[in-house]
């Protein structure tokens, strides 16, 4: 019999796979997905939110943890259990040894990525080859990989773990017979449920304009996270946290596609212009912080909007201060025309330009700090970086929702173990976005998923070895955290 069965194949299963082999366990990774998209969400990251308290490698000055739990706090409005959020950040400062011990390789951050040079560290070749690295360390270490295999079901024993069940299936043209695989412990790690378009229309419901927003959001994480065995953990009465309207979720470019279009969808431009609605009026502050701290909750801004639609819009002025999109904005040389291309009401487009220009109090502009250039007498204001539109060509980029994970998860403790009733299972833990929600009440940080899966998915990779007599023993805090 397996010794740990890991359930999911992105950075927090992967972690959790090396970690209970590096404690001696034989494990079972089952990821959904076909080898060629595995990596579940993490191909599509590009960094990790570091604590640091004095310069390291890649990472410059310093990022103390009162001031990484604040950041935190601020983005979540207070909508997280900080003892989890804690560990999380405190892991994040000493991971990176690890993850090189394993193929993962850092960089400095590109010139575009702005106000993070000392908050996070880049992997090199990004996410995806974070994944492929711990895939051939994990499976240099004897841990073995199954591709095609979407677990459907799990067999409990009041709260303990039995077994998984994989479904009936077509792979490669062949029929695959189900299947029912035990373990003596199982990390669950098989993400949300952000691309079951049926559960985000049940969470989010209708609107008053009698829309259903969820059905004009564009899914920037993976086409494989169907939320499948989070559904089946809340029916056996595993318990829950968080709210299944929040997510990590980005306004991109509405050309995007429905699934993976990742990091580059983003539009980045936001905060050096204003966005407007279909109806050509702004409705929130473009500069209220670093973009960093913000961009994640400009996704829920625009699935407020009419038609959950909204445009970002700058002149020449920014044009090589943002990480450029990779689709063309439209462009006129008149605010009219632009209007015209896009469709929206020209008079309205135009005086809320005309608006925002008058109202425009410029000091000394730098985008690289919180600067003196604001609005006044103007609602919604903006905060910081307010400049005049007005020197064509006007560019205009199209946005909409892009979900990259759910929060709805499952509660859990510093043991990562799944819970019951507040009762701990022995055997059974959770990581990555099963759990993220414990921590991501709301609102999303640069670079705080990774950190987050990192931390819990090491965590229960630990606690599931030693659930069976491998490493630690699992009350042991203080040596986990250690090794952790």
């Amino acid at each position: 019999m397996i010794d740990v069965l890991i359930i999911g194949g992105g950075n927090a299963a992967l972690c959790a796979a090396l970690m209970a082999r590096e404690a001696g366990a034989s494990v079972m990774l089952l990821e959904a997905s076909p080898k060629a998209w595995r990596g579940g969400n993490s191909q599509h990251t590009r960094n990790l939110r570091c604590m640091h308290d004095e310069p390291q490698d890649v990472l410059i000055d310093a990022y103390p943890e009162e001031e990484y739990w604040q950041d935190l706090l601020k983005v979540t409005g207070g909508i997280t259990d900080e003892k989890l959020a804690r560990i999380a950040i405190r892991a994040s400062s000493s991971c990176r040894d690890w993850m090189r011990s394993h193929g993962v390789h850092f960089q400095p951050p590109l010139s575009g990525a702005l106000h993070v040079a000392r908050t996070n560290a880049f992997f090199m070749g990004g996410g995806k080859a974070l994944v492929n690295a711990y895939f051939r360390s994990a499976e240099r270490l004897g841990v073995k990989v199954r591709y095609n295999t979407q677990v459907t079901d799990i067999e409990l024993d009041d709260g303990k773990f039995v077994a998984a069940h994989i479904g009936e299936r077509e792979v490669d043209g062949q029929h695959v017979a189900a299947e029912r695989i035990e373990a003596r412990a199982c990390v669950l790690a098989a993400g949300g449920f952000e691309s079951n378009r049926e559960w985000l229309r049940e969470a989010w419901g209708q609107n008053e304009r009698g829309e259903w927003p969820s059905d004009n959001f564009l899914i920037r994480g993976t086409r494989f996270n169907t939320g499948i065995l989070l559904r089946r953990m809340l029916d056996l009465g595993a318990d829950v946290t968080g709210d299944p309207t929040q997510a990590h979720m980005v306004a991109i470019d509405a050309r995007a596609p429905l699934y993976d279009g990742g990091i580059c969808t983003r539009i980045d431009c936001v905060s050096l212009g204003v966005v407007v609605n279909r109806d050509g009026e702004r409705f929130y502050d473009e500069g209220e912080d670093f973009w960093p701290k913000r961009y994640a909750i400009w996704g829920r801004l625009v699935a407020g909007q009419p038609g959950q639609q909204a445009y970002s819009i700058i002149d020449q002025q920014a044009i090589g201060r943002f990480m450029p999109p990779v689709f063309p904005g439209t462009a006129a040389n008149t605010l009219q025309d632009l209007a015209r291309q896009l469709k929206l009401p020209q008079a309205q487009f135009v005086k809320t330009i005309e608006d925002y220009n008058n109202a425009c109090r410029v000091g000394t502009f730098d985008h690289t700090a919180l600067d003196d250039c604001h609005t006044q007498g103007l609602t919604p204001a903006k905060t910081h970086w307010a400049r005049p539109l007005v020197k064509p060509p006007f560019y205009a980029y199209p946005l909409k929702p892009g979900v990259t994970f759910t929060y709805l998860g499952l509660a859990t403790d510093e043991t990562a173990a799944v819970h019951f009733n507040g009762k701990a299972s022995p055997n059974l833990f959770v990581a990555g976005e099963m759990m993220a929600g414990n921590v991501l009440g709301k609102g999303y940080t640069a670079g705080i998923g990774m950190a987050i899966g990192t931390a819990f998915g090491r965590i229960a990779g630990v606690q599931a070895a030693a659930s069976v007599g491998f490493g630690i023993s699992p009350a042991n805090t203080e040596s986990r955290h250690a090794t952790v």
